[in-house]
């Protein structure tokens, strides 16, 4: 192979965007190896239980080669005989990235997220940034498939996301800009410039408010947010004007992988593959040859916790003052729970001692989601759902993950985004 042969091989390597670790990089020391470890071991033993076949998990057992070989193929066999019918259009993305990464065909699901896509436009300018998640999903899945057949909603896309008036969302802005990089290097030769130029101007804006969200400590929004962040920052071909410390940021993420953060499969899913140095545009590219299972090297165990068979009250306040929801209420009830219960205990035994106090659940990727209290339920269309707080501080972990502390002020607040 001639040196200009190469020269031009890897010129086309980067232009499709195999390599997405082409700016900023960064990497998991080699002492800290079986900390990552021990969290994916733990994401990938959460599949066997699990009812819930989670894309997500897939996605990200694909990315960073997995262990456990039989979870592996068992997600990827409930994913293939999943009903599409009842699937958001992000849920539906991610199921098609998930098959990709297992060198799977995802059939026709390819062409109903295009239909579903062809269709889809924001409700107003100041319509919720959470609501551009999923569609930017989809201009993934779609460009990763077909680029030329998706251009024409990518861009449709984008404008939307130029004249929207919302306030900022970083694991939404990371996702746009996963999906435009993808479009902004997949432009089809021929095609006119100012594609190029819409794409690289949502893209030079997003990244620059997702800059802004980088705490002194390198985490990016919140931990949890942290590790869609990171994909974003390493791949944008538009840089942002404040510098990214990747590895100041990688070195925060191991520390609070340390203190337990990470225990949510989902959670997990989202941050390792920048612990593995990858992205979802690297879904493609996975390689599929057979493989054994390898048992990774895993963190020593914690010297035991003393356990305490002691009590602790949490105050539990829920709360509706929304105007035009039919009944109005503040209640508060002191609960007693055993020390280290998630709060889905709190609300159970509240439920348990005050019927006014019960509350339904519906299960999501990220575990059991808290949809109706006292009758009150959320509802998509008015935009109103139950937000957690610890004081005045909104939760970031779910209720079947968050451990309330002894006398801390929980309240449930009926919400309107």
């Amino acid at each position: 192979m001639t040196r200009v042969t190469l020269q031009l091989l890897t010129l086309l390597w980067a232009m499709t965007g195999t390599s997405t670790q082409t700016r900023s990089s960064c990497s998991v020391p080699l002492a800290e190896q079986p900390l990552v470890n021990g969290i994916q071991v733990l994401m990938e033993s959460s599949v066997v239980n699990s009812g819930f076949p989670n894309p997500s998990i897939l996605i990200a057992m694909n990315l960073a080669r997995a262990y456990n070989l039989e979870a592996q193929k068992l997600l990827t066999y409930k994913l293939m005989a999943s009903d599409t019918a009842d699937l958001t259009i992000g849920q539906l993305a991610l199921t098609i990235m998930a098959l990709t990464s297992s060198c799977r065909d995802p059939g026709n699901r390819v062409s109903i997220l295009q239909r579903q896509m062809e269709n889809w436009a924001p409700a107003s300018l100041n319509t919720h940034a959470s609501s551009f998640y999923g569609p930017s999903l989809a201009i993934l899945a779609l460009c990763q498939n077909n680029p030329e057949k998706t251009l024409p909603i990518a861009t449709r896309f984008a404008k939307s996301l130029l004249a929207n008036s919302s306030p900022f969302n970083v694991d939404t802005g990371a996702m746009v800009t996963l999906a435009l990089t993808c479009m902004y290097h997949k432009i089809p030769v021929g095609s006119e410039e100012g594609y190029r130029v819409l794409f690289g101007q949502v893209l030079k804006n997003t990244v620059e408010n997702i800059s802004m969200r980088i705490q002194d400590n390198g985490i990016i929004g919140d931990i949890y947010s942290t590790g869609l962040a990171m994909q974003a920052l390493s791949v944008t071909p538009e840089r942002p004007n404040k510098e990214w410390n990747c590895q100041k940021t990688m070195d925060s993420v191991l520390d609070e992988i340390k203190e337990g953060k990470f225990h949510n499969p989902m959670s997990i899913a989202q941050i390792l593959p920048s612990l593995k140095g990858k992205t979802y545009l690297d879904v493609p590219h996975v390689s599929c040859s057979p493989g054994h299972e390898v048992q990774p090297t895993l963190p020593n165990p914690p010297s035991p916790v003393p356990t305490s068979a002691s009590n602790i009250t949490v105050k539990y306040t829920i709360n509706n003052q929304l105007r035009g929801v039919e009944r109005l209420f503040n209640e508060t009830i002191n609960v007693s729970v055993k020390r280290g219960s998630v709060l889905l205990v709190v609300l159970e035994e509240a439920q348990r001692e005050n019927p006014t106090f019960k509350f339904e659940t519906t299960m999501t990727s990220w575990g059991p989601m808290v949809s109706s209290i006292n009758s009150i339920a959320e509802n998509v269309n008015h935009k109103t759902y139950w937000q957690f707080l610890s004081g005045k501080t909104p939760l970031n972990e779910g209720v079947a993950d968050y451990k309330p502390f002894n006398h801390e002020h929980i309240t449930a607040n009926f919400t309107q985004y």
